[in-house]
């Protein structure tokens, strides 16, 4: 038995030089005593057992036997002598003498045939070994030679064998046999590729890139392709190595990259208030001063922009200038704020950008969009839209007021021809209902009463915040018995002559019945949030206000000039009030000029605070519930207070979570409070803040979204543990990017 222990070991032999040790073996087994028996009989069947090193050092054997067109011409020899036997025997039946004489012929026959074989054979094999070495030689010295660096390596790594362009690469010589990863680090063994599969790898060398292809080399290949040689047990495989030099094709695809051209629009938010606020001699001086400080930022990096109306810009950036501009952040949108010559409003300025989207018209329909969007969103930041997705930065400013109300006028007369022109109008707010969200859609039902159009409010599952008032307003006016209706009675209602209003919202996905969006043409939004990537699309009339305090503050102004004769009940005013409270907390966040003047209007129609104040009133179990989530309060940062509402008994847990976010703001130090709550398989976050963190831009980040002082998110697929540290880790990373 014949060891051969160097394949692909110490002298690294090629698969040509199997076939070669299987014909040395085929001829001492020749040359033994039954060699002759074994040859003509049993087809002299002969095993080579070969040894490699596979994974781990371990061995891996082989065994070998002849086969193919070798032992085809065997098995033809053993026929054509039966053969001339069966003619023998056929012979001296016939006649003896002359089946002698044959008989002998044959004997002869044999003889001869067996010594020819016998003295041929060994010489044959010969031919046969030496063809098997040159052919060998010719593999090698092709994969010597070969135009691109090429190495095989072992499965643990070691490097077997590698040709002139390999070594001219690593400085290394050919017989340099430690592991890839040495010279490769990013070339491990978790990068190896798995069975019949082809793995390409990104590495660098020396300031230059390879694509480096790597795909599994069977050793059985080696003597599956002899044809006179059959695999019979054992597995065994090498990693062959290609590198390809991508260093010139990475230079342009960086270039093309970083010419990729992104067509934006830069609009100042406050151009009249600002220039309002300074003297009159001086306000060239601060509109030359702004439009010099943003065509600064913009050139700087050889960007082109134009100035196309007062308070408008139109520029040209390439992606890697806009790189540039996202690594920093933006750094206009805090640079604007510092011009400063004597007025007491600073200017504020919201871009819009696209990019990837195809020509240069379609990159600029996409910065309109992008713009739209940071205006919704209550200006001072930068939207950009690539392709299909979009980035925001900034947005950590308070949306400044509007003083004029011309707008909201507008938007008023809108919805009344809407609702005029149409048999039937749908309410709607937000999933888990909320005093806001009700009172905004009582108001929008007053609305629709007033020009005598049939109305409706969808009401999911009742909770406790929100059931005194509905018991409320059915006590006290009968109409809301059949005002209030089901998800599938809205359904059945909805057609093409329905207005549907959605309130305090303007996601599909959070609205409380989110089929009737698409069973209607005719879709208003009334919402005071900022907008995020997801709206509703199919809206005919859209007012989105983010510098509202509430839903009810908008739908009070829409009331003021929807008609003259428009006349709130006192229980609907009350409703619309307690709206405002809640999410001003009592008049202290987010509360504007406007926003007092609607809760005159709703006191001259009939609001009580008193009746208000006696509906907020909780029971013990949520008071309790309430102060439990402030006395466990974590400070984490030194700036953010987070803490879990208990839900164990509660109806309306995140209502209380809610209450609890308000109360740690009263705490000395904390800049923002986030109170989770476990509720319905879901983790409820509500976020404040007072004015130095925008806590929108953070639910955001966890998929949720709000106002800048008030938000909230929704995690699924996590318990309070992995929110509370998820909520951390959103935290921590935006501080370190500087963005809250």
């Amino acid at each position: 038995m014949v060891e051969w222990e160097q394949l692909f070991g110490t002298v690294h032999q090629s698969g040509a030089e199997t076939a070669r040790l299987a014909t040395d073996r085929s001829y001492a087994e020749l040359c033994g005593l039954h060699g002759i028996i074994r040859c003509v009989v049993q087809s002299v069947w002969m095993q080579v057992e070969v040894e490699n090193l596979g994974r781990n050092g371990q061995k891996n054997k082989m065994q070998l036997k002849y086969s193919g067109k070798l032992m085809r011409h065997w098995y033809w020899s053993i026929l054509l002598m039966m053969l001339l036997l069966i003619l023998t025997a056929v012979v001296l039946y016939i006649n003896t003498l002359a089946g002698v004489i044959v008989g002998g012929f044959t004997v002869v026959l044999y003889v001869t045939v067996l010594g020819m074989d016998l003295y041929y054979r060994p010489r044959v094999l010969t031919e046969l070994m030496d063809f098997s070495r040159k052919y060998g030689a010719i593999e090698q010295d092709i994969l010597k030679e070969i135009s691109f660096p090429f190495c095989l390596v072992q499965p643990d790594g070691k490097i077997l064998r590698m040709n002139d362009q390999m070594a001219a690469l690593t400085g290394k010589q050919e017989d340099y046999h430690k592991n890839i990863a040495v010279l490769f680090p990013d070339l491990n063994t978790s990068q190896y590729p798995a069975e019949s599969e082809e793995r390409s790898v990104d590495v660098e060398y020396q300031e230059k890139k390879f694509r480096v292809t790597m795909k599994r080399v069977p050793l059985k290949n080696a003597i599956d392709a002899s044809t006179i040689a059959e695999r019979i047990s054992g597995d065994c495989y090498a990693i062959s190595m290609c590198f390809f030099d991508n260093t010139e094709l990475s230079w342009y695809m960086q270039e093309n990259y970083e010419q990729n051209p992104a067509v934006g629009l830069l609009y100042m938010d406050n151009y009249d208030e600002a220039m309002e606020s300074v003297e009159d001699m001086r306000r060239s001086m601060l509109g030359a001063l702004v439009d010099r400080c943003i065509t600064k930022y913009v050139s700087t990096g050889e960007g082109l922009i134009k100035k196309l109306e007062k308070d408008k810009y139109l520029l040209v950036i390439n992606r890697k200038q806009l790189d540039a501009m996202e690594e920093d952040r933006f750094s206009i949108l805090e640079d604007i704020k510092k011009v400063n010559i004597g007025n007491s409003i600073a200017v504020t300025i919201s871009i819009g950008i696209g990019m990837n989207c195809g020509s240069y018209v379609q990159n600029f329909e996409a910065g309109r969009v992008a713009i739209e969007m940071a205006l919704a969103r209550g200006g001072d930041q930068v939207v950009v839209k690539d392709h299909d997705k979009m980035a925001f930065y900034g947005g950590k400013t308070q949306h400044s007021e509007k003083n004029t109300r011309v707008r909201a006028r507008v938007k008023s007369q809108a919805l009344r021809e809407m609702i005029a022109s149409r048999e039937r109008v749908i309410v709607m707010g937000h999933k888990n209902t909320d005093i806001d969200s009700l009172g905004a859609c009582v108001g929008v039902c007053r609305a629709a009463m007033q020009v005598e159009k049939p109305v409706h409010i969808v009401l999911g599952e009742v909770n406790s915040s929100i059931r005194p008032w509905v018991s409320i307003l059915k006590e006290k006016d009968e109409a809301y018995e059949r005002i209030f209706i089901t998800h599938e009675q809205a359904v059945e209602l909805t057609n093409n002559n329905t207005v549907v209003v959605v309130v305090d919202t303007n996601r599909p996905s959070m609205a409380e019945c989110e089929e009737i969006l698409y069973l209607t043409k005719t879709v208003v939004v009334l919402d005071h949030h900022r907008q995020t990537t997801e709206k509703i699309e199919n809206a005919a009339l859209s007012y989105i206000e983010p510098s509202a305090s509430s839903a009810c503050e908008m739908i009070s102004e829409i009331l003021q000039y929807y008609d003259e004769g428009v006349r709130l009940k006192p229980h609907e005013a009350d409703a619309m009030y307690a709206g405002i409270i809640i999410d001003t907390n009592n008049f202290v966040a987010k509360t504007g000029i406007r926003t007092f003047e609607a809760a005159a209007f709703l006191r001259r129609h009939g609001a009580d605070v008193t009746r208000v104040r006696k509906a907020f009133r909780n029971d013990m179990e949520t008071y309790k519930a309430r102060a439990e989530a402030v006395r466990h309060a974590e400070t984490f940062m030194d700036s953010y207070a987070i803490s879990v509402c208990p839900s164990a008994g509660l109806e309306s847990p995140t209502v209380v979570g809610a209450q609890a976010a308000n109360e740690l703001l009263n705490i000395i130090g904390v800049k923002a409070s986030f109170v989770l709550t476990d509720y319905s398989h879901k983790i409820y976050i509500s976020a404040r803040s007072i004015d130095e963190v925008n806590v929108q831009i953070i639910m955001e980040r966890l998929g949720g979204g709000g106002h800048m002082n008030i938000a909230g998110a929704q995690l699924a697929d996590t318990d309070l543990d992995g929110a509370r540290q998820k909520l951390k880790e959103v935290l921590t990373q935006m501080t370190k990017e500087g963005a809250i």
